[in-house]
């Protein structure tokens, strides 16, 4: 379904003079923010209400059930404003400048003060409206969004309480299967398209280093297998349990690679059943259309660089249709064992780091800029090596609230994500700053 938006135009009476000046045509300025908001979001319907009371505020609150409201400023000490700032919810108010700038002044003041989910936007930029308005929809989609869960048991990151806490905080489902039912999809996986998918992998890679064709062969089933329990249950996304399945004898190829094609294709594939993670890198993918990349992130103050490193990382960081960047089949590090992939990361371009957390209702976020592909044997495979304030860093880096992974994509995304914990009414911890 598709996501519906009330954008709210106050208005003054006829003959009050006030600003932006006496008489201010708000029924055709309504016309063409709606034009350009149609234009740059055509996915999005909405429906323009200009009210110049709070009466008729109320009354169009009360006349049809949105996905979001957008009060944009077009007059000011109408009493519209303030009516939706109380109730209607989720809320981005955005500024006319010079025409509501002292009621949207009021209104973040009172956001502030009184720690309200209230997105506010006091641009001359169109687009700072427009990437706050999307929001709505990646809210929806979270509403939409099913979450698989691969696992013999609770673990630390998906137990039940963390599941019905997702549900009340994001709306997203989530569904468990354990490790024999996955046996089962992949026992039933076709010889001939599983082949294909290794051939494919070896011949696309820079190399293969320590896995031979078979455990990558093991690999295309895994993720073949993967996909097929993603369609039967209805899921968007899938993270398993690996490290736990694998050492116990209970997982018959490690996911890395399927996780890898996965995030490529626009889908989410998330390591050790870690939902803070998964529901991060959901987050990421609806709000930028680019995967994610869980790590365990490594602080060196000598160099203000912060290594993020894992065993499963994308290498389409632009998304489906953007650029590729050359990769590496190797073996699990710490075993070993399996095939993963080392992936060699663009490098002089922003990155933003964000973090979920739905035990403690908050996000962390910092940013830096890719600047190496560590090849070191120690640890996880891909390192990426990013420019940052690492003492800030270090200083903010809660992991009882967080854990260790955090989650990397391309390009500069920061005010984004603090607008999204906003609207959730999540804390936020910036990390470097």
């Amino acid at each position: 379904m598709e996501t519906r938006v009330q954008v709210v135009f106050p208005a003054n009476q006829p003959d009050e003079p006030s600003w932006p000046y006496i008489n201010y045509d708000v029924e055709k300025r309504s016309k063409e923010v709606i034009g350009l908001l149609q234009e740059q979001l055509p996915e999005i319907a909405f429906t323009p209400v200009v009210c110049r009371t709070k009466e008729e505020a109320e009354a169009a609150l009360q006349g049809g059930t949105y996905d979001g409201y957008l009060v944009y400023m077009t007059a000011l000490w109408t009493g519209v404003e303030e009516y939706y700032l109380r109730h209607a919810r989720p809320l981005i108010v955005a500024d006319e400048l010079y025409s509501g700038s002292g009621g949207f002044l009021r209104m973040h003041s009172m956001v502030q003060s009184e720690k309200l989910p209230v997105v506010s936007v006091g641009s001359s930029d169109p687009q700072d409206m427009i990437d706050a308005v999307r929001l709505f929809q990646v809210q929806k989609r979270m509403r939409e969004t099913r979450i698989l869960v691969v696992a013999d048991r609770e673990t630390w990151a998906a137990d039940q309480r963390m599941i019905d806490g997702i549900h009340d905080m994001f709306g997203t489902d989530v569904v468990r299967i354990k490790s024999d039912e996955l046996h089962g999809y992949y026992h039933a996986v076709d010889a001939d398209e599983a082949e294909a998918w290794q051939n494919r992998w070896i011949r696309e890679a820079v190399k293969v280093v320590e896995p031979d064709e078979a455990e990558i062969g093991r690999s295309a089933r895994m993720y073949l297998a993967l996909k097929a329990a993603m369609e039967a249950k209805g899921a968007d996304a899938v993270t398993v349990d690996c490290l736990g399945l694998y050492y116990a004898g209970n997982l018959l190829a490690y996911p890395c690679m399927g996780f890898f094609q996965l995030n490529n294709e626009g889908s989410t594939g998330v390591c050790e059943a870690d939902l803070d993670s998964t529901l991060t890198q959901l987050l990421i993918r609806f709000a930028t259309g680019r995967p994610g990349y869980v790590s365990d992130p490594v602080i060196d103050t000598a160099t203000d660089q912060i290594i993020y490193a894992h065993c499963v990382a994308t290498n389409r960081v632009f998304g489906p249709e953007g650029l590729s960047n050359p990769y590496i089949i190797r073996s699990h590090a710490e075993d070993g064992k399996g095939a993963s992939v080392q992936s060699l990361l663009p490098l002089g371009h922003d990155v933003t780091t964000v973090k979920v957390s739905v035990r403690n209702k908050a996000f962390a976020v910092h940013s830096g800029r890719a600047v190496a592909n560590v090849d070191d044997d120690k640890a996880c495979r891909t390192k990426l090596a990013a420019e940052v304030d690492a003492r800030k860093i270090l200083d903010n880096y809660h992991s009882e609230l967080f854990g260790w992974h955090r989650v990397t994509f391309y390009g500069d995304y920061r005010e984004l994500f603090v607008e999204l914990a906003t609207l959730y009414g999540l804390g936020i911890l910036v990390e470097d700053r």
